[in-house]
């Protein structure tokens, strides 16, 4: 269904990501998948995969250049040497402004965990980005200029968080409101990554899938996404 191409970043640097494509070939609405820090694995291609099934263009960054970590310390280690602005402000936004310029009517942005935290950078850095769809992260609050938030945002939110407490979520819901930013967060009884399928086989005490909250949230992101990219 999917493979890898290329794109051009706003700097002018090359960006590669995996892109998934619907079966008809009218033009589809995009979303632009950021991964969580395990990077561009076989599990956020099946979250391409999986909104290509539902029809649309979907693109995920490759923000690792290659790299794939398997095990927790690999991951953090990958994570803390990738820039934030830089992976929001030019990968991210070269994708949205890929799909947008490819045949994608209007594009939106969804992002998981790390992911979740780079969705919501960008919904401050890409204006192109017709909706934000926000799983379980958040960068440092002192980032999120919410003037400049324009497109709608979705959050979805475990109340037993550990890496990101559902009380900097009221933080942050309470400095959307303050800017009038057009959200609707939705929290479930469950514990971080509770989305993703393969958290189980990870060994992590803080992370736990959950496939009721999950197909919960996914109802409400095909909805969102139904009403804000048509």
């Amino acid at each position: 269904m999917g493979g890898m191409v290329s794109y051009r970043r706003p700097d002018g640097k090359d960006g590669k990501g995996y892109l998934a494509e619907p079966a008809h070939g009218t033009p589809a609405p995009g979303v632009v998948v950021i991964q969580e820090w395990w990077g561009l694995n076989d599990q956020i291609k099946g979250v391409a995969d999986r909104l290509a099934s539902a029809g649309y263009r979907a693109l995920v960054p490759d923000l690792y250049r290659g790299k794939v970590a398997l095990a927790a310390n690999e991951a953090e280690h990958l994570m803390t040497n990738l820039d934030f602005g830089d992976a929001a402000g030019q990968d991210v936004r070269g994708a949205v402004r890929h799909l947008k310029g490819s045949g994608s009517p209007k594009a939106g942005v969804t992002g998981f965990c790390m992911g979740g935290a780079l969705t919501v950078l960008s919904a401050v850095n890409v204006p192109e980005a017709d909706a934000c769809v926000i799983w379980y992260g958040f960068p440092p609050l002192e980032y999120v200029d919410a003037s400049k938030i324009s497109a709608p945002l979705m959050g979805h939110w475990a109340v037993e968080d550990v890496p990101f407490p559902i009380s900097k979520v009221d933080e942050l819901e309470t400095r959307l409101r303050g800017a009038n930013v057009k959200f609707e967060f939705h929290r479930y009884q469950a514990k971080h990554a509770f989305a993703n399928e393969t958290a189980d086989s990870k060994n992590l005490p803080i992370i736990q899938y959950d496939p009721a909250a999950a197909a919960l949230a996914w109802q409400r992101t095909m909805e969102f996404f139904g009403r804000t990219l048509g």
